[in-house]
C-alpha cells in the first residue's frame, strides 16, 4: 500500500496545454468529484516542441487549483530545480500549501529543456551541475519548511542564502517527490531525501530496474526503502473493450512516439478496464503504489470517468 495514505493512490494530470484556465479548473473539479487522490501539472514554461504553444505556468496554476478544490492533493511533475530562484520557489510553495490547507506535493527534478532556462534569464549548466542544483535546492527547501528552523543560511555551489526566513510555514511538511530516471545521481538523491520517487513515463517498462536501483541506494545509506512511496507517471489508454481500445492504442503510439512510454509495452496501462486492472496489479506486485495518469484523448474527462467507475473500485 501507499506509504503515506495506506491505499493505492491514483493521481491525474489536469489539461494545461492549449487550454483556458476555465477548462483546467472544470476538469480538476470533475477529477476530484470522481474520487482521484491528486491533481498534477507539468512544470514547463514553454509548450512541447515549440515556445509558441500556449501552456499555463505550473505554480500559479497550482495556486488556482488549491483555491477551487477541497480534497485532492496537488503536485508538479516535475519542477526543474534551477529554473527559478530556489528561495523564492520555496516561499511560493509554502504560500500555496497554506492556500491548499496542506495538500501540496512538490515534485522536483533536474530539468532538460534549455530554452526554458535561458529565455527566462536563468543559466543552464551541465547535467552534472543541474543535479548538484537539485540536491542543494532540496536541502534548502527542507530547511525553509521546517517549523523548528527560523533562519536558513546555505552556502552551496549554486544555492546560497543568508538568514532566510519563511513565514508562514507550509500547512504540513510537504511530501517531497523527486522524479527522473538517472541511476547515478537522480535516484540516489531520491533515496536520500524523497518521500516519493517517481519513475518517468518514458521509462515505465524499466520500472523493476529503477526500483532495484532505489533500494540499493537506500541500503547504501541505511534508509528503509519501504519509507519511500514508488510512483509511476503513465499514459492510460482506456476503452470499454479491447476492440475499441486497439485503434486508440495505435494512435497513441504514433502521437507520443515513446515520450509517454510505449502504449504496447509490458507494463502499459492500455486496453479494457479488465486489462488495465491486471496491469496495475503488476505494478503493485513490484512495489509501485502510486500512479500519476495522463489520459489519452482530447477530452480527458471522459476516459477518467470510465477509469474511475471501472478500475479504481478494484483497489479501494
Amino acid at each position: 500500500m501507499n506509504k503515506r495514505t495506506g491505499r493505492i493512490h491514483f493521481g491525474v494530470s489536469v489539461p494545461q496545454i492549449k487550454r483556458s484556465w476555465d477548462e483546467t479548473a472544470t476538469a480538476a473539479l470533475t477529477f476530484e468529484d470522481l474520487g482521484f487522490d491528486s491533481l498534477w501539472v507539468n512544470d514547463h514554461l514553454y509548450g512541447p516542441q515549440s515556445p509558441d504553444i500556449p501552456i499555463l505556468e505550473a505554480w500559479s496554476t497550482c495556486a488556482g487549483l488549491a483555491a477551487v478544490t477541497k480534497t485532492c492533493e496537488i503536485g508538479t511533475l516535475v519542477t526543474p530545480a534551477g529554473m527559478r530562484n530556489p528561495a523564492h520557489l520555496g516561499k511560493v510553495i509554502a504560500t500555496i500549501d497554506n492556500i491548499a490547507n496542506g495538500r501540496i506535493i512538490p515534485g522536483l527534478g533536474a530539468g532538460w529543456m534549455e530554452r526554458e532556462f535561458i529565455d527566462f534569464g536563468m543559466p543552464f549548466p551541465s547535467i552534472k551541475n543541474r543535479l548538484t542544483q537539485l540536491e542543494e535546492t532540496v536541502q534548502l527547501l527542507l530547511k525553509m519548511w521546517d517549523p523548528e528552523i527560523d533562519e536558513v543560511t546555505l552556502d552551496g555551489s549554486f544555492v546560497k542564502t543568508n538568514r532566510l526566513v519563511t513565514q508562514p510555514k507550509p500547512g504540513r511538511k510537504p511530501p517531497l517527490l523527486i522524479g527522473g530516471a538517472g541511476e547515478k545521481r537522480t535516484i540516489p538523491i531520491a533515496a536520500q531525501y524523497a518521500d516519493i520517487y517517481n519513475n518517468v513515463a518514458g521509462q515505465q517498462e524499466f520500472l523493476p530496474r529503477k526500483i532495484d536501483v532505489l533500494h540499493n541506494a537506500c541500503a547504501s545509506i541505511g534508509r528503509d526503502p519501504n519509507s519511500i512511496t514508488i510512483s509511476q507517471q503513465c499514459l492510460v489508454t482506456i476503452a470499454e473493450n479491447e476492440d475499441l481500445a486497439e485503434p486508440m492504442i495505435d494512435r497513441a503510439s504514433k502521437i507520443f512516439g515513446g515520450h509517454l512510454g510505449d502504449p504496447k509495452g509490458p507494463l502499459a496501462l492500455s486496453g479494457s478496464p479488465e486489462k488495465i486492472i491486471s496491469q496495475i496489479q503488476k505494478h503493485i506486485d513490484l512495489g509501485c503504489t502510486m500512479f500519476v495518469i495522463e489520459f489519452f484523448g482530447r477530452d480527458t474527462q471522459e476516459p477518467a470517468k470510465l477509469f474511475a467507475e471501472t478500475v479504481m473500485p478494484s483497489f479501494r
